[in-house]
């Protein structure tokens, strides 16, 4: 298979070029830094931005499927306006532009699969008489700042389906494993025996570790059978509860507690996002009995400290 791929170099992106050349497909990477990127060992490198017209549009040409990856951090700094939009134009607008680069590759030399990123906070925020309420694909977007992002960043990469291309919108949750993910700010934490609850600690937190990740893009590419959206999660759980298992996993207490005012006043807007969840349940992925590499928390953080 020949596989186009923007944020390669990214958290995922690097475990899946590996995954995708040990089994011995072409991959492009789509980079704003060639240097940074021939390290991956990539077939070959396209050097660009998504918003900026340049090679990587004719490099589309001739591959089986695209995997798109690129995106700002969310959690990388404190959200202001410039931010937010930084954010969402470094999904949507690029969106936009790489589904308009498709659809003019020629037919016949045209990707069939685009599998594009997405993320669990697509759904609206769990609370009151529907907290324990199960979240799955077919449930409306929210109406937060990143369910808006989501909601339409899933929307240009749909527009992909009117050029005859199979779309597959991955709703990805929390990414455990090593050297980035959702751990890389909690862990220290821990290990400074300061690691706890957020809040009360009741919030939904859906995780997924990070070779699942991997596994299911590449069964997404394989199997035509996965098309529209996909939660990309293991299971959900309270987030006291994985608390607590990281603690026993590090060895440390997990009895301390950031309160949530405390949360919005360090990392204002995203505080609130932070403190909120929903119970995200894998049900596309059950559809294709997805096997699951890391199916408990505990082996999932086992294999990510």
């Amino acid at each position: 298979m020949n596989v186009f791929i923007t944020g390669a170099t990214g958290f995922v992106g690097r475990p899946l070029v590996a995954a995708l050349r040990a089994r011995g497909d072409d991959v492009t990477v789509m980079t704003r830094s060639a240097a940074r990127a021939r390290e991956l060992g990539a077939t070959r490198v396209v050097e660009g931005e998504l918003e900026t017209p340049g090679p990587w549009q004719d490099a589309l040409a001739g591959h089986d499927a695209i995997v798109h990856l690129a995106g700002e951090s969310v959690a990388g700094r404190r959200w202001d306006a410039r931010q937010k939009q930084v954010i969402r134009d470094s999904r949507v607008e690029a969106t936009r532009a790489l589904v308009d680069a498709l659809a003019a590759v020629p037919v016949d030399r045209r990707p069939r699969t685009l599998i594009g990123a997405s993320g669990v906070d697509y759904y609206p925020y769990a609370g009151g008489s529907m907290d324990d309420d199960e979240v799955t694909e077919a449930d409306p977007p929210g109406d937060e700042f990143l369910a808006r992002v989501c909601r339409d960043w899933e929307k240009e990469t749909a527009v992909a389906e009117t050029y005859g291309v199979r779309v597959v919108r991955l709703r990805i949750g929390a990414v455990l494993g090593k050297g980035g993910g959702a751990l890389e700010k909690i862990v220290p934490t821990f290990k400074a025996f300061v690691g706890g609850k957020l809040g009360d600690g009741r919030q939904w937190f859906s995780w997924i570790h990070l070779d699942d990740v991997v596994g299911i893009v590449v069964a997404a590419l394989d199997d035509a059978a996965y098309t529209g959206a996909v939660n990309v999660v293991t299971e959900s759980v309270r987030y006291a509860e994985f608390a607590k298992a990281l603690g026993h996993v590090l060895h440390r207490p997990s009895f301390w507690r950031v309160p949530g005012f405390a949360l919005k006043l360090v990392a204002g807007e995203l505080g609130s996002v932070l403190l909120h969840g929903r119970r995200v349940v894998p049900t596309a992925l059950a559809a294709r009995a997805y096997r699951f590499k890391h199916a408990t928390l505990a082996d999932a953080l086992a294999y990510s400290i």
